[in-house]
């Protein structure tokens, strides 16, 4: 039996103070999403961050959750059921969340259970970054290796231009828009940011690396793995695909959190700035994400929608993201079966 585990970030298991603040405890807990020295990370989150942070991220996801749940844990069961309906009888599929739940643990116990000999483990994140990818991969292999250390495991990367994930995102854009974008309407894709030192720890010994406003022009073996470079390949691609000009699309970083640099350019300002020199319309993507969420329904669509419509903007529009897409199903179904 075949198996393919899809790992995304997680989400609380209530939109409530207490649900909230264990999975930020969690998840802020991790050495490679808050990279500082244990006993300043542990001051930080117990002193700063969990007495204040959990009744204000509550409230946002009081404001998106569903019937049914998390929109990130719908969406996300939603693609493994179709994944695990494309490939047939001879996989087993499941969503393992780096945290809360389901757990990558639990569902790595079910595979097994399943009769899985031979696995397949895919990081749902577009871009590579340490604070999401490589976190996921460690904490996978922590637990393989003590749940099942004779399983054959592959384990796949990013695929921030993989034709199947733009052009999934690409028909998000013209079910919403047309077939072309109009001119008048200026493309933002919104990545979720990272403090610059998670880029500059990445690309380590490379002098270019935020040196100029450039240095993310192109993805080579400098910067293979550097978060940034990868977030502007996928603008470029995105707009090769909807035959954007140059000018009708920017790129920008939301999501951020403390007082440390993070990389730029800050989507809230950009957003600001847009509406000001005079653009009247603005879509937005989200597409460092693979299944709409906090960052997408409430940040953007919420508080994005009301920066730019109170800096004189008029029409917000925000494509989904690439969520149960026919051709992402297809995307994810055929990485697996040539992974093995």
């Amino acid at each position: 039996m075949k198996g393919l585990l899809l790992i995304n970030l997680g989400t609380p298991d209530a939109p409530t103070v207490p649900a909230v603040r264990r999975y930020l405890r969690q998840f802020l807990s991790d050495p490679l999403v808050i990279d500082i020295p244990w006993i300043f990370r542990m001051l930080l989150l117990y002193f700063i961050i969990l007495p204040f942070r959990p009744a204000k991220s509550a409230e946002a996801y009081q404001q998106v959750w569903t019937k049914e749940g998390s929109p990130l844990l719908v969406y996300g069961q939603a693609l493994t059921k179709a994944v695990a309906e494309r490939l047939g009888s001879d996989w087993a599929v499941r969503l393992g969340m780096r945290y809360g739940n389901p757990s990558i643990g639990e569902a790595l116990k079910s595979l097994v259970a399943d009769g899985v000999t031979q696995l397949v483990v895919l990081p749902l994140y577009p871009q590579w970054a340490s604070s999401s990818t490589e976190s996921s991969v460690q904490e996978f292999k922590r637990l393989v290796a003590t749940v099942a250390p004779e399983l054959e495991t592959t384990i796949l990367g990013d695929f921030f231009t993989l034709d199947g994930f733009i052009d999934a995102q690409a028909d998000q854009v013209t079910e919403l828009m047309g077939e072309q974008v109009p001119e008048s309407t200026h493309v933002v894709y919104s990545f979720h940011g990272l403090p610059e030192r998670h880029i500059l720890a990445e690309n380590a010994g490379q002098n270019h690396c935020l040196a100029k406003p450039d240095c993310c022009a192109q993805v080579g073996s400098m910067n293979r793995r550097c978060y940034r470079a990868q977030c502007f390949a996928t603008a470029r691609a995105l707009s090769a695909r909807l035959n954007l000009t140059d000018d009708q699309w920017s790129v920008g970083f939301q999501s951020r959190l403390g007082r440390a640099q993070w990389i730029e350019p800050d989507t809230v300002p950009l957003l600001e700035n847009l509406a000001a020199s005079g653009c009247s319309d603005v879509l937005v993507l989200c597409p460092s994400f693979v299944a709409d969420c906090l960052e997408t329904l409430e940040e953007m669509d919420i508080r994005g929608k009301e920066v730019f419509q109170d800096a004189g903007g008029k029409t917000f529009s925000r494509a989904l993201t690439v969520n149960t897409h026919p051709k992402w199903v297809e995307a994810v179904a055929k990485m697996a079966e040539q992974a093995v």
